[in-house]
């Protein structure tokens, strides 16, 4: 199979990963009414998916060098089929915990090594536009989320929706199973004994950088996704109109992403692409709080907010050796989850004392702001090294 093909089967993987993580956001009501829980709860819930990646995230590079990229993408797609029944299963709080766990750990192997393996295919070629579509997965999966979980949830049951997830990875797993093959020159076979170079220490503080680039980034965009349709519903937007309203701006970033990964690619800009996105989608949210039409602040943030998402996660294979990619992209990673396990807990926090639904979408815009002195650390501390 050509790079392209493997490229979809690796979108189709990572794309019930989005699905999966947007399955508590979609049917927090439900959740709240049965297990008696708080909007502080649901968070916590929203950011289980992605808190193990703060102990799994590095490891999980050394696993795929020492057992194959592959294989350990398989055990991650096993845990996500095993944590979402055992959700959809659960009669109380913690026990959905634990299976929100599982879930996010298996993620885990899969958004480090998924990343790791599209590198492989694609570094020295077509990298930035391969990982703008590549990372169009996730929003391609919450976006699908957003518009089904809430109305099978309704009609069936928010179980069903849990193992559905469960489904989803178990299909994911067959793809990877027997569609997916590494490229001759693969630099994580099993068995093969190379050269192990260490990280520098160039490597590690510039992929720290750019991991909380991706960490800030992802972290207003989650928030705004798990809590705009509250802001909505306090707005006088019905419950059946605001989380397919919310995602009609994930739907458009399905566009975007790789349109704006093309243009810096193509170009050679990822600098511009990147700024612009970022003061485009804060007006948007700025705009959000303001608006009395919502539309239109949706559409903006459609537009924008996804769409420099490929040329930041490409940030890491201008520094990383081709030995180091694992490993790297598991400290890239790490900066990912920390923010993304813990923050959305805060966003919740700050809803339940001030009782204001805007609180969690200010949160979003100042985590959106500080991507951009970060970036410009980056790429001067990149140009004084070179």
């Amino acid at each position: 199979m050509n790079r392209w093909g493997i490229l979809a089967v690796l979108f189709g993987a990572r794309a019930v990963m989005g699905f999966q993580f947007q399955s508590v956001g979609s049917i927090a009501d439900f959740l709240i009414a049965d297990f008696g829980i708080d909007y502080t709860k649901i968070g916590t819930l929203v950011g289980l998916y992605l808190l193990p990646g703060i102990i799994v995230a590095y490891p999980s590079g050394g696993l795929g060098k020492r057992f194959g990229d592959q294989r350990i993408v398989l055990i991650g797609l096993l845990l996500m089929a095993i944590g979402g029944t055992l959700i959809g299963l659960s009669a109380d709080y913690t026990t959905a915990m634990v299976g929100r766990i599982l879930c996010g750990t298996g993620a885990v192997f899969l958004n480090v090594l998924l990343t790791k393996m599209l590198i492989d295919w694609f570094v020295g070629r077509e990298t930035i536009l391969a990982m703008a579509i590549f990372v169009n997965s996730w929003p391609f999966g919450i976006a699908a989320g957003l518009v089904s979980q809430g109305i099978i949830a309704d009609a069936l049951s928010w179980q069903v929706v849990q193992h559905i997830t469960a489904i989803l990875a178990a299909i994911g797993f067959l793809m990877i199973l027997v569609f997916y093959s590494p490229p001759r020159e693969d630099t994580n076979t099993p068995g093969t004994h190379t050269e192990n170079r260490s990280l520098s220490l160039r490597e590690i503080y510039l992929t720290c950088i750019s991991g909380a680039i991706w960490c800030f980034y992802n972290v207003s965009i989650v928030i705004i996704l798990s809590f705009a349709p509250t802001f909505l519903q306090s707005r006088g937007v019905p419950a059946t109109e605001a989380a397919p309203l919310v995602s009609i701006g994930t739907w458009l970033g399905i566009i975007a992403v790789p349109t704006a990964g093309l243009i810096a690619q193509r170009f050679s800009a990822p600098n511009t692409v990147i700024l612009t996105c970022l003061v485009s989608t804060l007006v948007a949210v700025i705009w959000m709080l303001e608006a009395s039409w919502f539309l239109g602040p949706f559409i903006l943030f459609g537009i924008f907010a996804w769409a420099p998402a490929g040329s930041i996660v490409a940030l890491p294979a201008e520094v990383l050796s081709a030995k180091n990619r694992g490993p790297g992209m598991g400290i890239f990673f790490i900066w990912y989850y920390v923010g993304m396990g813990t923050l959305p807990a805060v966003a919740g926090f700050s809803l339940d004392m001030t009782g204001d639904p805007a609180a969690p979408i200010y949160f979003a815009a100042a985590s959106m702001f500080l991507c951009i002195p970060l970036l410009a650390m980056f790429r001067l501390m990149k140009r004084q090294d070179e």
